[in-house]
């Protein structure tokens, strides 16, 4: 017998009383950088580096709850005050389909592979006490199967134990279709996930009392949604107010038509367009910019509110950036935009040690195993641009978490943008790329005004028209803020 069925009902009796004040809201997460892990490949309970976890393996390698907590201080280390974990709940028999947290089977059990209640409730305190924020991943879509579920339950599945509560059995195959990707299943016959029926009201009722009774019970500050375009976009706005928190909804498509209009029910979406023009022009120099400036500039008019978008430039569903090329400098272009440009940023955990995995699962590699180093390149890469980024977020009068940055220079292989106090230079040559010069206008600093690019701590003045005239060096990416504010940032020293 379920123990929460009592604490369920006492929830939903005194929901209309409860304050979401404290809620964080979507402007409370505009300011947030986040660090996305797989709760089963990040860390262990007892600490371990060298616990085996092979390439590529299809099941459980001991990550927990109580693993993340053990390692806090490496993510906040890097600036980031906020982490995207697996789904909690508890998952299909098989390890192979349930380790990373998508075939779930109950809604109202937790998977007691990642730990406890008690594991779960510490690391969200542990979090606040840190004035981090926990985000946790959801699927709506869909369950779990090893068949078609019956009427009996025996599928396992809670609370939808109805085939009324389910899509009829057909899989998705036309993904131009958009009532075949809504209502057929995902997966196949060997490993199908059952589609849940969210046109139903009572589906609706049970999913939207679910999350607020496991926001309420685990002190969730945000979710991640997985899944969103294989659901009607109707159920989303109901949805989104129930959580009464931001939600970021993951479309996995790059045009910007298709995904901008599930914001209208979202809070958020991840800038799935933006990924893939952004990976396609710094992953390869011969790659032009005007793909990446084309994409930036429908996202700004397209999309309700790009400042809510998720920016990101890997995650564990796609390749590794450094699986497209090992040039350190592109990795670090690639970083720096994703960091600095519009949206809330995300990096993927493995990012900072530049790990290379390819097609899942080969980008789910262990953590623990590359030791939790912080002296790595992009490790101390990424706590200097969470510190500029914050410091551009506490400059008076910037609006730098919702203003859309503006686009001052261009060439083939080079791109400044202008938002709030900062201009940052980003160029896809790579390495091995000559010193060329360039000048940035519409910098909005004054004439003849001291500048420091923050990145490598060089200072130079700006020309009489305010502009920025400076070489690209070995193709590494420029930020440039007034040297005047930078007294007590702790940014180069100051």
């Amino acid at each position: 017998m379920r123990t929460s069925i009592f604490l369920s009902l006492l929830f939903l009796a005194l929901a209309p009383y409860v304050s979401r004040s404290s809620a964080a809201t979507s402007s409370k997460w505009r300011g947030r950088a986040i660090y996305q892990l797989l709760t089963d490949r990040f860390a262990l309970s007892n600490g371990s580096t060298t616990a085996p976890c092979p390439p590529g393996h299809q099941g459980f390698c001991g990550g927990t709850w109580r693993g993340i907590i053990r390692q806090l201080d490496y993510i906040q280390g890097m600036g980031f005050d906020a982490i995207w974990i697996s789904p909690i709940t508890k998952q299909i028999d098989d390890p192979s389909r349930a380790w990373h947290g998508y075939s779930q089977q109950d809604l109202y059990a937790l998977n007691d592979n990642f730990g406890t209640a008690r594991d779960l409730k510490d690391l969200a305190t542990a979090l606040h006490k840190r004035n981090m924020y926990l985000m946790v991943d959801i699927v709506v879509n869909h369950f779990g199967s090893s068949g078609f579920p019956t009427l009996t339950g025996g599928q396992g599945i809670y609370p939808f134990s109805s085939l009324d509560d389910f899509h009829n059995l057909c899989f998705v195959e036309d993904y131009t279709n958009q009532t075949n990707v809504e209502r057929c299943w995902l997966g196949d016959v060997l490993y199908p996930l059952a589609d849940v029926k969210t046109t139903s009201p009572s589906v609706r009722t049970t999913y939207n009392d679910w999350i607020q009774q496991l926001m309420f019970n685990y002190s969730i500050d945000g979710l991640r949604i997985d899944t969103v375009k294989h659901v009607e976009t109707s159920f989303w706005p109901q949805f989104q107010h129930a959580v009464g928190a931001y939600a970021v909804g993951e479309v996995a498509d790059g045009d910007v038509r298709y995904v901008c209009p599930y914001q209208e029910g979202l809070a958020g979406v991840l800038n799935y367009p933006m990924y893939y023009s952004l990976t396609k022009f710094f992953s390869n120099t011969s790659h032009h910019s005007a793909d990446l400036i084309a994409q930036m500039k429908d996202l700004s008019t397209q999309c309700r509110d790009p400042s809510l978008m998720a920016a990101f430039s890997e995650n564990h569903d796609q390749p590794r950036f450094a699986n497209a090329t090992s040039d350190m400098m592109l990795a670090m272009n690639v970083l720096a935009f994703t960091m600095l440009a519009d949206g809330i940023p995300i990096v993927y955990s493995g990012q900072e040690q530049h790990l290379a995995g390819g097609n899942d699962p080969f980008n789910r590699e262990a953590i623990w195993q590359k030791g939790y180093h912080k002296n790595t390149t992009l490790y101390t890469f990424i706590k200097k641009l969470n510190r500029v980024r914050k410091y551009a977020m506490a400059s008076p009068k910037a609006n730098y978490t919702t203003s859309v940055g503006n686009i001052v220079y261009n060439d083939d292989h080079t791109l400044a943008l202008k938002k709030g106090p900062l201009v940052a230079v980003y160029s896809n040559w790579g390495l091995f790329a000559f010193p060329y010069k360039v000048s940035i206008p519409n910098t909005g600093f004054g004439a003849k005004t001291l500048v420091t690019e923050v990145l490598s701590c060089r200072n130079m003045t700006t020309a009489r028209d305010g502009s920025v005239n400076t070489r690209v060096w070995r193709g590494l990416p420029m930020v440039f803020l007034p040297s005047a504010g930078l007294k007590g940032s702790g940014i180069c020293g100051r």
